[in-house]
């Protein structure tokens, strides 16, 4: 079990050290992590690499509706690109410019930034792209290959805070699903898969801490990609064991896309999660990295961002069945 205080101890910690330019290594420590990168390694090696590199073209306009298309780009490695799919309608892009557009009314340009293998550092040539797009919405998948390339937390966390900086400079609205939970995959034995899931999910509340102080919203994928995968492997695992199923990538677009309508206003704000409606930024996503397809997003308390622990953030469990309803 991950405690959510002991998590938002990491993230505080991971989050400090990003800000103020420290490497930051991990709450786990030294050994624990050099040893999941060594089975992270080897789990690779076994994985091999069966789809290539490229997912399918995706890139273009969708919605058979009238007016100006919202834009959307999709930036982040292969779980934004949907390697393993040969049809683009599956892709995480795709369905959630369809769905944005059902939603909206109005046709959706994407815009595909994102590019197997890319680790939080590399987000930057992305954002260029995307800038160059001007495009209404940026969601960003990132921080399985922050692990892969032995990324140190903090220096990851930084790197993902400039990218959603620059988006939210240029007016952009930024949703990032953060780090999956890596304690699904097969490939890695026990008792580095316990290392992997807690690893993860201290890196995706430190990643929810950044963001939500950079301007963007947060939508937790550690359990969203995480029982439901352990559940049902085959299902929700394309044929590496390691990048989703078709279904799979259709269930992180579908948790992602209640936040992105709300993010555009086309949604109002649903109601609080279990009566967790506010809490301080580090407790916020260490919650969250607990509760699948939480969004966390900055708030006020009596007019105030900050109280005595930090600032204020809100929690919600969107589900998509009740917004279409209520929409």
């Amino acid at each position: 079990m991950v405690w959510p205080a002991g998590v938002a101890r990491a993230a505080r910690k991971i989050a400090t050290a990003a800000a103020l330019g420290g490497g930051g290594l991990t709450a786990l420590g030294a050994t624990a992590y050099a040893l999941l990168i060594a089975e992270g390694l080897l789990a690779r090696k076994a994985i091999g690499q069966p789809h290539g590199l490229d997912g399918p073209l995706s890139d273009g306009e969708y919605g058979d509706f009238p007016g100006e298309p919202l834009k959307l780009a999709m930036l982040g490695d292969s779980t934004a690109v949907g390697l393993g799919m040969t049809d683009p309608a599956d892709t995480p892009g795709v369905l959630l410019a369809n769905g944005l557009a059902a939603v909206s009314e109005r046709p959706v340009r994407l815009l595909v930034a994102a590019k197997s293998g890319t680790p939080s550092a590399e987000l930057g040539e992305q954002v260029d792209q995307a800038l160059a797009m001007e495009p209404d919405v940026a969601v960003i998948f990132v921080g399985a290959n922050d692990i892969i390339t032995q990324t140190p937390p903090a220096i990851a966390v930084r790197h993902l805070t400039k990218a959603v900086r620059r988006l939210r400079d240029a007016e952009i609205e930024v949703v990032v699903g953060t780090c999956p939970d890596l304690g699904t995959v097969r490939p890695i034995s026990q008792p580095l898969r316990w290392v992997a899931r807690r690893w993860s999910r201290q890196l995706a509340a430190a990643q929810t801490v950044a963001v939500v102080d950079a301007g963007g919203r947060t939508v937790a994928f550690a359990d969203v990609l995480g029982p439901e995968f352990a559940t049902n492997p085959t299902e929700m695992f394309g044929p590496d064991r390691f990048h989703p199923s078709a279904r799979g990538y259709a269930q992180a677009a579908y948790a992602v896309l209640p936040s992105v309508c709300a993010a555009l206003e086309l949604w109002p704000e649903p109601r609080p999660a279990r009566g967790e409606a506010l809490q301080p930024i580090y407790l916020a996503a260490a919650t969250a990295a607990e509760e699948p397809g939480t969004e966390v997003t900055a708030t006020q308390v009596d007019g105030r961002a900050t109280g005595l622990h930090g600032k204020w953030a809100s929690l919600f469990r969107r589900r998509l069945g009740e917004q279409l309803n209520e929409s």
